[in-house]
């Protein structure tokens, strides 16, 4: 199907049109002094006019000079909340089975976060033993997605090869365009739902030159992104640096927090623990979301393997960008930048891998030498 236009008009009737087949829409939505993730009613509730300024271990909303509604990088909170919960009851005594869950239509998915769906289906959705929780969610999830014309500061999806256009995966797609009439939307279709939806909503066919220049913003966008991960074989440049003296460098920084995994779109361990009520008579089992950086999170008799905190981020980062190919094919981050503006310490995981490649080059380390690193 042709590319298609709407109006603010028609992404009012997009979002009123998804309630009425029964979705809870969710999308971004101004609330705490933060872009957030929560039910929207209307299209009033999408942050129209906001954007927001980022850097490692910041993180402010800015007003902007016209009503886009999709300009802003990401929040603090990803998608993955609402397909992989931070806590799920399991199983209870009683036999009272889990509440059911919504239907969910994403409003605003942008290409890294679709990336982080496809990486999180790899893990939780496929294989001999896959999570029925999650599957059962996913199946049920209408996408609308939106291109990034504007990334943020601490972007880096292009060097990951996610964004800033969306991939596969979406079933409809906008690309957001502002001029003197105000914001108007590019819509590519990409399932049946997503055609049928459309066809419920006012819209026109596209005329080229405005397709040329949508394709044209997202392009340019690429070559502005606020980070990029070193060019070559990350998976190779981190076996290389097992012994790196930089671990010693972040160590001193990273406080173990576990603030990256739980902002992080594609981080999936997890925990379980067994509670009863006082009298004893009723049990439950609950999963919830854990953390490599939790001290007792590689706990075996008598003790943890992972005890010091260089050991702990040197396992979340060759996890996430090596050893992640080898478990699931792909890598397991996709540039969204929420791990360094969550850090309360500002630690970037670009600049910890753009300098292990500066010190693999330079390999002083390995003979004894003293490279003379300074704190970041």
């Amino acid at each position: 199907m042709a590319s298609a236009v709407i109006d603010a008009t028609g992404l009012e009737q997009l979002i009123s049109t998804l309630i009425d087949r029964g979705y809870c829409v969710v999308g971004s939505r101004r609330s705490d002094n933060a872009i957030v993730l929560g039910e929207l009613t209307s299209a009033d509730d999408l942050p129209r006019g906001w954007g927001v300024d980022v850097g490692p271990g910041r993180y402010r909303l800015r007003r902007r000079d016209d009503d886009a509604r999709f300009g802003h990088s990401a929040g603090p909170q990803s998608w993955k909340q609402f397909l992989h919960p931070p806590r799920q009851r399991l199983w209870s005594s009683d036999g009272t089975q889990p509440d059911e869950q919504p239907r969910y239509a994403f409003i605003g998915v942008r290409a890294c976060d679709l990336a982080a769906i496809k990486i999180l289906n790899g893990v939780l959705g496929v294989g001999a033993h896959p999570d029925q929780g999650f599957v059962g969610r996913l199946r049920q999830i209408f996408v609308v997605a939106v291109n990034c014309t504007e990334p943020g500061g601490l972007c880096f999806c292009a060097s990951m090869g996610t964004g800033p256009a969306v991939g596969p995966g979406y079933d409809l797609a906008l690309t957001e365009c502002i001029d003197a009439d105000g914001c108007h939307y590019l819509v590519d279709v990409g399932s049946d739902d997503g055609a049928d939806v459309l066809a419920a909503l006012p819209y026109r066919d596209a005329e080229q030159n405005e397709v040329d220049s949508a394709r044209s913003a997202v392009g340019d966008a690429a070559h502005r992104m606020g980070r990029q991960m070193p060019e070559g074989d990350l998976r190779e440049l981190l076996v290389v640096s097992r012994e790196s003296p930089r671990w010693k460098d972040v160590a001193g920084r990273c406080l173990t927090c576990g603030n990256c995994t739980m902002a992080c779109p594609t981080c999936f361990c997890t925990s379980v623990e067994d509670v009863t009520d006082l009298s004893g008579e009723h049990a439950e089992r609950w999963m919830h979301w854990a953390s490599c950086y939790e001290f007792d999170f590689t706990y075996i008799y008598p003790d943890s393997v992972r005890q010091s905190g260089e050991s702990r981020y040197r396992h979340w980062i060759t996890h996430k960008l090596g050893t992640w190919h080898d478990q699931f094919g792909s890598t397991g981050c996709v540039g969204c930048g929420r791990c360094i503006a969550w850090c309360p310490t500002g630690i970037d995981i670009t600049e910890e891998m753009n300098a292990l490649a500066g010190l693999a080059d330079d390999d002083s380390w390995q003979q004894g030498q003293d490279p003379g690193i300074a704190h970041a």
